[in-house]
């Protein structure tokens, strides 16, 4: 049995949740969209071809902002290809994926659609194969009132309303030599500058986000941002980080340790972009949009299947089944996106539905949920206030991290990890909520809490996320194998919580005031 204990102050905080930490992300790919979100002819789907089961597993998850439409997607992506009539819409080959896109999910059907789930739209701009003008039509196409070209094609199209966009980001993975006519950071640099200059010119209201390096294990990693940053720091708010934890390596123990190369992550960007800032003598501090971030490792789509299969619409590729153990590493990663509110304002989990995505669709059968769709919920509902830094006191392990890099072999070593992993979040009612992750696989953890300067608390919620088999998956026949279950062994005495942790499990504990 180990032993683990927190303190906290409810006057000593990080920062507050913003509500676009919460968001995630829908992409032309795979059956994400078509088969995912959209389905005309599903039982469960309404006038608009919105699979209504979909739509009520997703108000359950609570996704907060969407991001759409890409992803590589958008590098290639000509908008107005997806909107007007939808049989005057044009069938064209994806470069990103090698399908072929029918168009007939565009972007006045995606504004619908988060408008019935009650999601704040999100989109990327392409700055891949176009530049900034397509960019500045497009938000004069979502945002302008009227009496103009743009504006007054929305509104024949059926839109009398602007949309009012507010988030947009200036491409997406622009280093990446997969990405469509990607960019040395100056070639991006200058035309992302010239795009956000029109763009705002058009709405001044409008939040941009300029594209970080496509990954920490980048060779461009931090030159990039520094130099991106260079062109656009006077006019965006946010610089971007993708992540994807794996366990490629087969070892569980350095798979559960990858949620803290994520804080690093985090907080090397942090530096990097305070250091622009430095340099200008700046008050302005950019912050950071996490719009990629899951755990993804097993499916990928070669290019000798791409042949092979041809051009198919809708094809179901990357259809990641995540397992126990990828809940807890995906766990992990909640507790870093919480650790970071206060530089990480928006966060976009990768993907939705059925692409590396926490719901699951059959085609014209059911939907159900996967196993990271717990921990996601949990924080959407629960993480909303002010978190608190936590000193942590917890036996560590030594792990090796593998994360893979074309054809050079990867290890990060991450010494000292805590078995016991936390986030602490105060709400405005009085009120505190615990994620806690016990990393350790074969010992439970008696953890003791100090909450004294919080009064009377009482435990309202205390749900635990294990199974005995790590491998152990939801499908639609079992669809809740892996869900949370009521968590006894936990108490308030005093001003102390204390909790028994399974090993390998995923703990969160709602106290109220009492």
């Amino acid at each position: 049995m180990r032993k683990a204990s927190v303190m906290l102050d409810r006057d000593f905080a990080i920062g507050r949740t913003d509500p676009r930490l919460f968001g995630a992300f829908v992409e032309h790919l795979g059956r994400c969209v078509y088969g995912g979100i959209y389905e005309p002819g599903h039982p469960t789907a309404d006038e608009k071809g919105f699979r209504g089961d979909v739509l009520e597993l997703v108000r359950e998850l609570g996704p907060t902002i969407m991001r759409y439409p890409g992803g590589n997607f958008v590098s290639g992506y000509n908008w107005e290809d997806g909107v007007g009539p939808m049989e005057q819409r044009p069938r064209k080959l994806d470069l990103a994926w090698f399908t072929t896109e029918p168009n007939t999910f565009g972007t006045n059907e995606f504004v619908d659609w988060c408008k019935a789930a009650n999601i704040e739209p999100m989109l990327a701009v392409n700055l891949g194969t176009r530049a900034g003008d397509a960019a500045r039509n497009l938000v004069e196409y979502c945002n302008h009132p009227g009496g103009t070209y743009w504006s007054d094609l929305r509104r024949q199209h059926g839109w009398e309303q602007p949309h009012g966009i507010k988030f947009w980001c200036l491409g997406n993975e622009m280093d990446g030599p997969w990405q469509m006519e990607y960019k040395t950071a100056t070639q991006y640099g200058l035309v992302a500058k010239e795009a956000a200059k029109m763009m705002r010119w058009i709405d001044p209201t409008i939040e941009l986000a300029a594209c970080g390096s496509s990954g920490r294990n980048m060779p461009t990693f931090g030159r990039w941002e520094d130099e991106v940053l260079e062109h656009t720091f006077e006019h965006a708010e946010y610089i971007s980080l993708h992540t994807y934890l794996n366990n490629y390596a087969e070892d569980t123990a350095g798979f559960l340790a990858s949620p803290d190369i994520m804080d690093m992550f985090i907080e090397e960007v942090v530096a990097i972009a305070d250091g622009v800032a430095a340099r200008r003598r700046s008050p302005k501090r950019i912050m950071l949009s996490f719009d990629e971030w899951n755990v993804w490792y097993r499916t990928r789509r070669k290019r000798a299947d791409r042949v092979k299969e041809g051009w198919p619409v809708a094809p179901p590729i990357l259809e990641e089944i995540y397992n126990m153990e990828d809940a807890l590493a995906f766990g992990g990663a909640v507790i870093s996106l919480l650790n970071h509110a206060d530089r990480v304002k928006a966060a976009c989990l990768a993907q939705l539905v059925n692409v590396i995505a926490p719901i699951m669709t059959e085609t014209g059968g059911p939907a159900w949920r996967q196993t990271i769709f717990w921990p996601f919920a949990q924080m959407s509902r629960l993480g909303r206030g002010e978190v608190l830094r936590t000193r942590v006191e917890s036996e560590t392990y030594s792990a090796s991290y593998y994360d893979p890099r074309g054809t050079q072999d990867l290890y990060f070593p991450v010494p000292e990890t805590p078995y016991l992993k936390v986030s602490a979040v105060a709400d405005d009612a009085g009120g505190l909520a615990l994620f806690l992750l016990n990393r350790d696989l074969s010992q439970e953890a008696d953890v003791t809490i100090d909450v004294r300067n919080f009064g009377r608390l009482k435990v309202t919620e205390a749900t635990e996320l294990r199974h005995d088999d790590l491998k152990a998956i939801n499908t639609k026949d079992r669809p809740n194998q892996v869900s949370p279950v009521d968590l006894r062994d936990v108490s308030v005495d005093g001003g102390t919580v204390k909790a028994r942790l399974k090993p390998a499990s995923w703990t969160v504990v709602k106290l109220s005031a009492a």
